[in-house]
């Protein structure tokens, strides 16, 4: 009877006076809009912000496989209320999966948020020491980063990007001399669109060697390897620093302290079986390289948006 009036009062043009209506009703009416919807909404009046503080609105905008993910949380999550649960991951990362991954939301959307621990990527660079829970390149002159990830764990009919997360030491050489190759593509039975070109990203921050601590031994392999350059590609042209930043081909800063560089993006459709697999490669140039952190790789929505109040 209720929803009849409503929609009576609606076709008509009537003004809704939404005060009358059961706050179960709202709080329905409200888990059909958005997180960021909902807190707006929360504003207008107690009723409302009653209303959206219940768990049913908040239920509905978590992953329907939640209590699933937290069950594979390193630690256990405490919450009073399905809306503290809710921010509490899209401030808080939890570490799933034995230290594998880090799980998060999209704070607007609810959208599912992974990073990919450095241990379970498949880098490659040698005898290099490998980290519990991040990897250096300490000196190697071949570099391949390889991650995957099956698409039936993120949202569906959403586009999303994946970022390489790094840091890098005050002392490093080597990673300004060449670009690397990253891309991201479908493998197995993924569905949906993705970027499966290859681009070239720079390592360096800077794009500068002003930092590098050079011994004899570097030099001539520096030199080995420039003469080599030189007999293969008489030119190397780089785009001016400017202009590759603005096109995100060097490192840019995030808000936790660390770096990323954009791999690509894809849509993920409906998450049938298949993986996603990201790369990063420098492989072709030969010279030394030293001085880069690999914390992982995350993969988020493309138009995510963490600047607004929680309500």
């Amino acid at each position: 009877m209720v929803k009849k009036r409503l929609a009576y009062e609606m076709e008509k043009g009537i003004t809704v006076n939404f005060s009358v209506l059961p706050e179960g009703c709202i709080s329905n009416i409200i888990s059909l809009t958005s997180p960021r919807d909902a807190c707006r909404l929360s504003a207008v009046s107690s009723v409302f912000r009653s209303a959206v503080d219940s768990d049913s609105v908040w239920e509905r905008f978590l992953p329907s496989d939640y209590q699933e993910i937290l069950s594979r949380s390193v630690s256990p999550i405490a919450f009073s209320s399905k809306k503290d649960l809710y921010f509490y991951l899209t401030d808080h990362p939890i570490i799933i999966d034995g230290g594998n991954k880090s799980f998060a939301l999209e704070k607007s959307s609810g959208s599912k948020c992974y990073m990919i621990a450095a241990k379970e990527l498949s880098i490659v660079w040698g005898d290099t020491p490998r980290f519990p829970v991040v990897a250096e390149l300490l000196n190697v002159c071949w570099l391949e980063v390889h991650g995957k990830m099956d698409t039936r764990m993120l949202s569906p009919r959403t586009t999303y990007a994946a970022y390489i997360v790094l840091k890098f030491e005050e002392v490093r050489r080597g990673l300004d001399v060449n670009p690397a190759e990253v891309s991201v593509r479908f493998v197995g039975g993924g569905g949906g669109a993705v970027d499966e070109g290859i681009r070239n990203v720079y390592l360096d921050p800077e794009g500068n060697i002003s930092n590098q601590t050079w011994t004899a031994r570097d030099r001539l392999q520096e030199l080995f390897h420039n003469l080599r350059q030189f007999m293969l590609t008489p030119s190397v042209v780089r785009p001016s620093v400017s202009l590759s930043r603005q096109n995100g081909l060097f490192p840019r800063e995030r808000g936790d302290g660390w770096m990323e560089i954009e791999m690509g993006e894809f849509f993920n459709d409906w998450g049938e079986d298949g993986e996603v697999e990201m790369s990063l490669m420098e492989i072709k140039g030969g010279n030394w390289k030293s001085g880069l952190i690999i914390q992982g790789i995350e993969l988020r929505p493309k138009q995510s948006s963490r600047m607004w109040q929680s309500c």
